[in-house]
C-alpha cells in the first residue's frame, strides 16, 4: 500500500505562497526559491508549492482544485481559529456551519485552495 506523505500545490507564486504557508503552519520552509518552496513537518511530511507554469509535465486545471483539512480538537478551536483567518483577511468560503461529519469552515489560501478547519462528529470520532 502507498501511503502519501509529500503534497504538492501549484500556484501562481511559491514565494508569495510561502509567506502565508509559513504564518499559517509557524514554520518556514526548509526549501524556497522563485519556482518552489518546501516544507517538513516533525511527522516527516512534506508539504511544497510548485509554480503553475513550471509544473513537468504540464497541467491543464486551474489552480485551486485542491483542499487541505486541519482537524481540531472541539467546535471552539474552530470558531476561535476561523475568528483569526478572518482577523488576517483570508477570503472565507464557508462560516463555522454543522454539517454530518462534523464542525467546519473554509477559507482560500492566496491561490484559491481551500483550507478546511474541522471538528470530527462525536459519533464519527
Amino acid at each position: 500500500m502507498h501511503i502519501p506523505q509529500f503534497s504538492i500545490l501549484y500556484v501562481t507564486n511559491p514565494l508569495r505562497s510561502a509567506l502565508f504557508y509559513r504564518e499559517l503552519f509557524d514554520r518556514p520552509p526548509v526549501e524556497e526559491c522563485p519556482s518552489f518552496a518546501m516544507f517538513v513537518f516533525d511527522s516527516g511530511a512534506k508539504f511544497a508549492l510548485w509554480a503553475r507554469d513550471q509544473v513537468e509535465p504540464r497541467v491543464s486545471q486551474e489552480a485551486g482544485a485542491m483542499e487541505l483539512a486541519f482537524p481540531l480538537a472541539d467546535d471552539a478551536s474552530v470558531d476561535a481559529s476561523f475568528a483569526k483567518w478572518q482577523a488576517d483577511g483570508l477570503t472565507i468560503a464557508q462560516p463555522p456551519t454543522r454539517m454530518e461529519f462534523g464542525y467546519t469552515c473554509v477559507a482560500l489560501d492566496p491561490d484559491g485552495h481551500r483550507l478546511r478547519l474541522y471538528c470530527p462528529a462525536p459519533e464519527l470520532v
